[in-house]
């Protein structure tokens, strides 16, 4: 048996051997991000900023770029083409306020530089009032978001691992957009949604290592907090991995083959994934350490694990 208990032993780690070093690339991470979006901002899409939607269909294939090199040439300043279903149609957003002509006058923009055929799909316009209504209720379905899971999981686990589970989520949401505004990649409801996806994917994460770091802090005695959580982060590396890697081939196989209308989507999943991975590791386990976690802490009440404290 002590054969096995040294095997295991040997076997673990040292994850917060690295926590300096991991809570300063945190800290550069954030401050970058953070940076980027108090100067730069988010480059936010049509369904924020009000403008006008349409959408045509070609008799036959055209490349993008020739579509949007037409549409800048006639004056049409930011527009946005992306394909929508097939490669014959075609999504174009403009930012220029509607008209009833506008549709009429973008087609036949279109057609000067086509031998085939252009129909009139759809046209329709975003005011800036339902724009800035999105944007208000985007970020308080975050913050929302945020609040119910500190909730949830002081009353499931304890405060302190609250503290390091909301830490890592706002964590994984400041980089992301961080990300997406120093790139100015187009901010749209998809993507408001796929960041509200990967606070759920890192809640999930982090609830499963929270759930394998107290269970060990009550079954290895006479470990301090750091090899607890050590153990406890190697015990469930596999499955955090796994779940990772098979979580990242789909994402890459939409942003693939999904067309450009879901690849912000793509995007900040792939990205929320990656760095959820990271923060479920060194960032909420890191958060507990600096709080002083114990076994104290999480100690079982009298009635129910008195046999188990009494236990040599």
């Amino acid at each position: 048996m002590s054969e096995q208990q040294e095997t295991v032993t040997q076997k673990i780690i040292p994850f917060m051997g690295q926590r300096k070093l991991a809570m300063v690339f945190s800290l550069v991470l954030l401050l970058v991000s953070l940076g980027s979006l108090a100067t730069k901002g988010l480059n936010f899409g049509l369904d924020f900023t009000g403008g006008t939607l349409v959408e045509v269909g070609y008799s036959k294939v055209e490349p993008l770029t020739n579509i949007r090199n037409t549409i800048a040439e006639a004056g049409y300043n930011n527009a946005v083409v992306v394909h929508f279903g097939s490669e014959t149609d075609i999504l174009v957003r403009l930012p220029e306020g509607y008209s009833d002509k506008l549709g009429a006058e973008l087609v036949a923009v279109l057609q000067q530089d086509f031998d085939g055929t252009i129909d009139l799909r759809r046209i329709e316009f975003v005011g800036p009032q339902v724009g800035d209504e999105l944007k208000e209720q985007g970020g308080l379905a975050m913050l929302m978001a945020l609040g119910m899971v500190m909730v949830y999981i002081a009353f499931r686990f304890q405060f302190k691992f609250s503290v390091g589970a909301v830490s890592a989520l706002a964590h994984d949401v400041i980089i992301v957009l961080g990300i997406f505004s120093i790139l100015q990649l187009d901010f749209d409801l998809t993507v408001l949604a796929a960041v509200l996806a990967v606070i759920g994917y890192s809640l999930n994460d982090t609830i499963v290592v929270s759930d394998r770091i107290r269970e060990n802090f009550r079954k290895i005695r006479k470990a301090d907090a750091e090899k607890v959580i050590d153990t406890s982060l190697t015990e469930t590396l596999a499955r955090t991995l796994v779940t990772s890697v098979t979580t990242l081939l789909v994402l890459i196989a939409l942003f693939s083959y999904g067309g450009e209308l879901i690849h912000g989507f793509a995007i900040a999943l792939i990205i929320g994934v990656l760095v959820g991975t990271y923060s479920s590791i060194y960032v909420a386990a890191n958060i507990l350490l600096v709080m002083g976690i114990s076994k104290e802490d999480l100690v079982i009440p009298v009635k129910e694990g008195a046999e188990i404290d009494d236990m040599p």
